[in-house]
């Protein structure tokens, strides 16, 4: 391997773990971001629906632009505005400007998370790029065990800001690297345009969806921002379809819906990573509101899930390319549904071996059988030229299936008021335990097995 081809690996890696860990990092801060500016679950449920919100809407639109400009002039970009944004959310002096902030995070990921893949796509070829992506997949599973860790560590022993400090070294090294391997001299292409109206129309009606529910336990169903938010919202994103229909060159390519395995895995995608979405943030939330942890013992409390899906994940998706997915999408889900209705009687105060890690370990068995198998059948029902789309939307569901579960479970959550409760908490851990439930049931009536080959 060359100096350069490494060097790309290295900068795609350390550009892309700033979001990795970021997303994960993120919820054991929230409690001390609460205490610090004196808000409630709503203003924290909106510092993570900021970031998912722009994320989850202008994923696609990232992934054009880097069609466009080039994916390492767009990856350099997306690395600089989420350093120049995480240095903003450090210093936020309230909690509004921590959420706006974090929505321009959002859109710096959106740019940076596509190109970092597709950099390596345009570098390599053949067996060296299954290599390369194989690094930056296991590379990812790292920085989501390290970042709970890492973070953890800082907030307790300095402040919760500096977890968005981190950021900013890691930017200005991959910043480095990027003009050492010549990534701003791309040419733009001229005969591809970008969806800027449908993802206009995607963030407002997501935006306006998120604000109903998460003011909700405050409000109440009647109140004007409540029902003219979820009302505008679903009319937004139904003129969003009809647009997405019509233009040439859309930012959703709706034809994909109509293959079968595409459709239902997506809707599966969108159950199961709702689910995950909201069980790591109210666990976390639970754990050092109510049962005492510190936010590294939180953080470090839900690092099996990485482990296991770390180790069992390949091995899975092998298996369902032999058996076909469709019976590890059904009882992956299932399985984790299952071992999450544990915690809808979980005490305040938890034994972590004997409360918490079963249940925790069969979870992430479950979800281990499950994600291999939703990613392969996406990319196994799409036409080869539409493999990379059809990745980018299954992408871009799972992200706007966490916005939707943090945004929808907080009302659970709150019951009423404006604070995490222990019943609310079980409510919620209900809830997610139905939706794993409900995504292996999707899976076991929609999804068809392919026709062995002869």
């Amino acid at each position: 391997m060359s100096n350069v081809a490494r060097w790309t690996i290295v900068a795609s890696i350390l550009g892309s773990s700033m979001a990795f860990i970021d997303g994960s990092v993120v919820n054991v801060a929230l409690p001390y971001m609460a205490r610090s500016f004196g808000v409630g679950l709503s203003s924290m449920q909106w510092v993570v629906s900021a970031y998912l919100l722009m994320l989850g809407a202008l994923i696609l639109v990232g992934g054009s632009l880097g069609d466009i400009f080039g994916e390492m002039r767009v990856f350099a970009i997306g690395v600089a505005a989420f350093g120049l944004a995480s240095a903003l959310c450090a210093v936020a002096p309230d909690a509004t400007t921590l959420i706006v902030f974090r929505g321009v995070q959002g859109v710096a990921g959106a740019l940076l998370t596509p190109a970092s893949l597709a950099v390596l796509t345009a570098t390599f070829t053949g067996a060296a790029r299954g290599a390369a992506i194989g690094q930056w997949t296991a590379w990812s599973g790292i920085s989501f065990v390290i970042g709970p860790l890492v973070g953890g560590s800082l907030i307790d022993y300095t402040s919760w800001r500096a977890i968005f400090l981190i950021n900013i070294p890691i930017s200005l090294v991959t910043l480095l690297l990027v003009l050492r391997l010549g990534g701003m001299t791309q040419k733009r292409r001229t005969d591809l345009r970008v969806d800027f109206p449908g993802a206009l129309l995607c963030a407002a009606g997501l935006g306006l969806l998120v604000a109903g529910f998460i003011e909700q336990p405050a409000r109440g169903w009647s109140d004007p921002v409540v029902a003219g938010g979820l009302g505008a919202g679903a009319a937004l994103l139904a003129v969003f379809v009809v647009y997405e229909l019509r233009t040439p060159m859309p930012m959703l390519p709706l034809h994909l819906f109509r293959l079968r395995n595409f459709s239902v895995t997506n809707v599966e995608t969108l159950s199961v990573y709702g689910a995950l979405s909201g069980l790591s943030l109210f666990l976390t939330l639970f754990l050092i509101d109510f049962s005492g942890y510190s936010a590294l013992r939180a953080g470090a409390s839900l690092v099996p899930i990485t482990v296991v899906m770390f180790f069992l994940s390949p091995r899975t998706g092998k298996l369902s390319m032999q058996y076909g997915p469709r019976l590890f999408m059904t009882l992956g889900p299932v399985i984790a549904g299952v071992a999450v209705l544990d915690y809808e009687r979980l005490p305040a105060h938890p034994n972590y071996w004997i409360d918490l890690l079963p249940a925790l370990l069969v979870f992430s068995v479950g979800l281990s059988l499950t994600v291999a198998p939703l990613t392969t059948t996406v990319l196994a029902d799409a036409t080869a030229g539409d493999a990379g789309v059809a990745s980018g939307v299954n992408n871009a569901v799972a992200r706007i299936g966490g916005l939707l579960a943090v945004s929808i479970l907080g009302i659970a959550a709150a019951g009423g008021s404006d604070q995490l409760s222990e019943r609310g908490f079980h409510r919620t851990m209900l809830i997610v335990a139905i939706l794993l439930i409900c995504g292996g049931l999707i899976g076991a009536t929609g999804i068809r097995n392919p026709a062995p080959s002869a």
